[in-house]
């Protein structure tokens, strides 16, 4: 490294009083018409809290409904997911409600009852066909073999 690479570039000041007067009106103007406050160009924070929202702006039920519908359409197959999906169900009404008084979360609340409402639907279509594959299927419980279970029920959905 050179020390040059180092060197600052020396400062060129004027004497009071004889800088350019359109140097002098520039810098004023810019200076006078700037608001006070943070810098709006700057890429550092703009004071306390910049960019996040307090927890009171937050809406927790929106937030519980939405977590608890996703969980539930997930596990609908396993019928976890029906009272999962009647729990995000009633709290996503309720954080509906609350979003309208103050305007956070309705996103989240309007996500938590669509796919509450989802994993309900998908945990009764399994509980009906799982019903209905019992029925069909309830003379081949006591097979000798599996293989013997898979030919009753081939032969028992194909009969009708």
């Amino acid at each position: 490294m050179s020390t040059q690479e180092n060197e600052t570039p020396p400062h060129h000041t004027t004497p009071e009083g004889t800088e350019p007067t359109q140097a002098r009106r520039s810098r004023t103007a810019s200076t006078s018409t700037r608001a006070a406050g943070p810098n709006p160009y700057s890429h550092a924070p703009q004071g306390p809290g910049h960019g996040t929202r307090s927890p009171a702006d937050r809406n927790g039920l929106a937030v519980a409904a939405m977590v608890l519908g996703v969980i539930g359409w997930i596990t609908s197959i396993v019928f976890i997911g029906g009272p999962l999906g009647v729990i995000g169900l009633i709290l996503g009404v309720a954080a509906l409600r609350k979003s309208k008084r103050t305007g956070t979360g309705r996103g989240m609340a309007v996500t938590g009852l669509v796919t509450s409402s989802l994993a309900i639907v998908v945990s009764i279509l399994v509980a009906v066909f799982m019903t209905w594959y019992a029925n069909e299927t309830q003379e081949c419980y006591d097979p000798g073999s599996f293989r013997q279970y898979r030919q009753c029920v081939h032969d028992q959905l194909t009969a009708h």
